[in-house]
Formats: structure tokens, sequence, C-alpha cells
């Protein structure tokens, strides 16, 4: 019979240790990755600590109030991460971030526990929560990739796709090429990620479901629920923001880069 193992004080501590490992190599190879791991360690174990107490709190009131109130904190917070991680800025990506991750984490996460899982209450937090906090953490990162890809299209291509305005395209016809290739790319992690899963690596949840005691059956049929449910975010999440943000960088005019 499956059991759950509990871990105690002392064993986070002996993980600290594979910390140190990491922070030794750095040391030993000189990389300069050892105050960058420090503080990450560190902030890893506040947050998820935090998170630990919160998600504990809720819970137990278990209100959807509660539960929608958290998540647009998290929303927020997966929207600002991604405008800091992107290496553009341009007037308006807050909101165009914000939007993109609302629709995406709305249509992926929503079919996903309201017409998949069919959680009950619709707002149960032991689900709603992780599900959609996976949903923000992987969009973010397609829409990062994303951006980034789509500014340096602008960037390399901007008197080609100013000819094209010039003789009459829109703006969507300009852009077009460099709107499928950042889409593309914002699409990649997740699509090697489904590569991969089950042949060289355990996917994070599938692999929690069967430490906590679940059938591996049931840890491969949610696994499988949930990659795909990233896919379909990261594709109408990058699909949003390109849209969103060729809107703003190419304007019937001309190109309104940044510094320009």
């Amino acid at each position: 019979m499956a059991h759950y193992i509990e871990l105690t004080p002392v064993d986070l501590l002996v993980a600290i240790g594979l910390i140190v490992i990491a922070a030794s190599i750095s040391i030993v190879l000189k990389l300069g990755l050892t105050r960058s791991l420090s503080i990450a360690s560190a902030r890893c174990m506040l947050q998820l600590g935090a998170m630990g107490l919160i998600l504990k709190k809720i819970f137990q009131i278990n209100t959807p109030l509660l539960v929608l109130g958290w998540l647009l904190i998290m929303l927020v917070f997966a929207g600002r991460e991604a405008v800091r991680r992107s290496k553009t800025r341009y007037r308006w990506i807050n909101l165009d971030t914000l939007l993109t991750m609302t629709v995406s984490s709305i249509v992926a996460g929503g079919i996903v526990t309201q017409m998949v899982i069919k959680i009950h209450p619709w707002y149960d937090p032991q689900y709603l929560i992780p599900i959609f906090g996976m949903v923000f953490g992987n969009s973010l990162n397609g829409i990062c990739l994303c951006l980034d890809r789509l500014t340096e299209y602008v960037r390399s291509r901007g008197r080609e796709i100013e000819l094209m305005l010039t003789f009459g395209a829109t703006r969507a016809e300009a852009i077009r090429n460099g709107a499928r290739q950042a889409v593309r790319t914002g699409m990649i992690p997740i699509i090697n990620n489904m590569t991969v899963a089950g042949i060289v690596s355990l996917p994070g949840m599938m692999t929690g479901q069967i430490v906590a005691g679940a059938s591996p059956m049931q840890a491969v049929s949610y696994q499988i629920v949930i990659m795909f449910m990233i896919a379909a975010a990261n594709a109408i999440g990058s699909m949003s923001i390109a849209t969103l943000a060729g809107r703003r960088l190419v304007s019937s005019h001309g190109l309104n880069l940044p510094g320009q």
C-alpha cells in the first residue's frame, strides 16, 4: 500500500546541502554565481514557505471570493514578472501582458478545471490554485520569448516593414512573418517538454502525485491533461501578445519602437 512520507526540518537542512554543492562548484570554477544562487535559494525558501502558510489558510476558509482574490494576485505578479524578464519595453506593455495572461489562463485553465477534472465546488482551491499557477508560470515564459523575438524582428526588418506599409500593406500584413516567428518561438519550450516527457524526464505534477501515493496511471493521466493545457495556454498567450505588441510597435505610419 502506497504511503506518504512526511519531511522534517532536518530533512530540509540536508537538502540545503545540495545548494551548497552547487555553490561550491561555482566557487571552484569561478563562475560568479555563488551570490545569485544564495539569493535565489533564500527567496525560494521564503516564498514557498509563505505560500504554504497562505494556502493552508485559504484551504481552511475555502470561499470563492478568497480563492479568486488570490488567483488575481498571482496573475498580477505573473504579468509583472513577464514584463521584467522581457528585454523590450513599450507603452502599455503591462496592460498587454495582463490581458494576454488573463485570456490564456481563463480559456486553458477553465476548460481543465471545469470540463475535464470537473472540480466541485468550482472554486476548490486544492485544484484551482495549483492548476492556474502552472498556467501562469508557463505562460509568462512563452510571452517573454514571443515578445523578444517579435521586437528583434521589427528592429532588424524595420526598413522592410516600412516599405510594405508605404506600398499599401496593412499592419497585420507587414508584420505577419515576424508574428509567426514570435509565436513559434514562444511555443518551442512546451513542445520540447512534451517531446521528452516520460522518456527523458518525469514532469513535476506526475512525480508529485506518485510520491503522494496516487496510482502511476492516474498520475500519467493528470500530467497529460496538464501538458496539453500548458500547450494551449502558450499558444493562446503567444498569439495574443504578438497581436497586441505588433499593433503597438507598428502603426500605419511606421514603427513605434522604444527609443525611436
